[in-house]
């Protein structure tokens, strides 16, 4: 298996773009190596620009829930497209996903498009704000909630604990309002209420996705909103990335903590740029034109992606995938964790729905903490391996896998022999 094409591209990337590369995780830095550029997909399949062809378990971070270029949500946006492609007004596409959107969520009574999951973030992070009165929001070390100042602070980073900016231009005032929770550790929470009287309420993935699959242990969700309640504060799930991957709706609905404003993204869009953010009636209606909580984007609402979504969604609602995406989940597991019994490697497995990802220690990972003890040097290992027989990896030890409904046996039986021969590798490496 070769790269020179993509090798070429990247050398070519260089000049006219930052790394060469749009998104930083792209730049394969935390695995080394150049990153791999990608010409079409099909089903549950991708090809690189030389010809390599890889079974995706990225799926553009999760929208490609059916798989690529699915043959109904081609139709939809094709027709779409004959009618134009953005009018800075409204259509009625944009209603009809607002109701089946709405109807996903119980509690949501109305909903504001966007276009981009931290877009979606930074306006529930402000309208929880206006409808509170109050400032200052609490998020877990690990959680990413996108690019926006006042949330990138232990994104996923080694800035666990203190409210320190994640990024170089980011003012230590725009976190000033920001507090560090740890995931799955309730009294962590509670510290912030009885120091602070000014939160407006806490932001979590109901299962993360950033610091790798970490999921929410013996009620905690269910349990942080109970305690939000008697506090007057609000729950804000950001479900960008866990939005329909493990039922038709939200994963809080299964954890059984319904928020008071959700943040949705990547899935609604079906791979197009959307974003998503909705409410009960009381909270949606501080946003303007109803209420004083002001917000915009000239291309919300797109005619294009909303079509995208539509279908994808309607597509996502008739096949039903989630006993299927369970199953195969489980023996995607049972196929790491034989391996690593095989040859010796640590390794434990954390997936909920339709997203896993393997973790290369010991301990049972419940935290940013115990994310951090994966050995990051055999995952750089594992993911070239994964690679080079045909399996298209996260280029991160801390990004989620995700499952489209297009996976096959013939898929399977491919991760599977990656899957052995990475471990191998990684014995040889020891």
């Amino acid at each position: 298996m070769g790269f020179k094409k993509s090798q070429k591209l990247y050398e070519k990337g260089l000049v006219n773009l930052v790394g060469a590369v749009n998104s930083p995780v792209r730049a394969f830095t935390s695995v080394g190596g150049n990153p791999l550029f990608i010409k079409r997909g099909r089903g549950s399949q991708i090809i690189d620009v030389d010809g390599n062809k890889y079974v995706d378990l990225v799926l553009s971070y999760g929208p490609m829930i059916l798989g690529h270029r699915h043959k109904k949500v081609q139709k939809a946006v094709h027709k779409a497209l004959k009618n134009g492609y953005s009018f800075g007004a409204s259509t009625e596409n944009e209603i009809t996903l607002a109701k089946i959107v709405c109807d996903a969520f119980p509690g949501m009574d109305k909903v504001r498009f966007v276009n981009s999951g931290t877009e979606a973030v930074l306006s529930g992070v402000r309208l929880a704000r206006a409808y509170t009165g109050k400032d200052k929001i609490i998020k877990f070390s690990g959680c990413y909630h996108g690019h926006q100042d006042s949330l990138l602070v232990a994104a996923g980073s080694g800035l666990a604990t203190l409210s320190i900016p994640g990024s170089k231009g980011v003012p230590k005032e725009a976190v000033k309002n920001t507090l560090i929770a740890t995931y799955n550790d309730l009294d962590s929470v509670k510290k912030h209420f009885e120091e602070h009287s000014d939160i407006a309420g806490v932001i979590i993935e109901p299962v993360g996705g950033n610091m790798g699959v970490v999921i929410p242990q013996n009620g905690f969700l269910k349990e942080l909103k109970d305690f939000l309640h008697t506090k007057g504060a609000l729950l804000i799930a950001d479900e960008v990335m866990t939005g329909f991957r493990s039922k038709f709706g939200g994963a809080q609905e299964l954890l059984g903590a319904e928020a008071d404003i959700t943040c949705l993204g990547k899935v609604i869009g079906g791979g197009f740029p959307v974003g998503a953010y909705g409410a009960r009636n009381e909270i949606m209606e501080c946003v303007a034109p109803l209420g004083g909580m002001y917000q915009a984007g000239t291309l919300s609402g797109n005619p294009i992606a909303m079509a995208g979504g539509i279908s994808t969604l309607k597509e996502l609602k008739r096949q039903n995938p989630y006993e299927k995406f369970s199953h195969i989940g489980e023996r995607i597991e049972t196929i790491l964790l034989h391996a690593g019994k095989k040859y010796n490697v640590d390794v434990t497995v954390n997936r909920f729905g339709s997203m896993m990802n393997p973790f290369f220690t010991k301990v049972a990972v419940t935290n940013f903490a115990q994310a951090q003890t994966s050995d990051t040097s055999k995952f750089a290992i594992f993911f070239w391996e994964m690679i080079k027989n045909g399996v298209f990896l996260p280029p991160s030890q801390f990004e989620a896998w995700f499952l489209s409904s297009a996976i096959s046996e013939e898929d399977i039986s491919k991760i599977e022999n990656a899957v052995d021969k990475s471990f191998q590798k990684i014995q040889e490496s020891q």
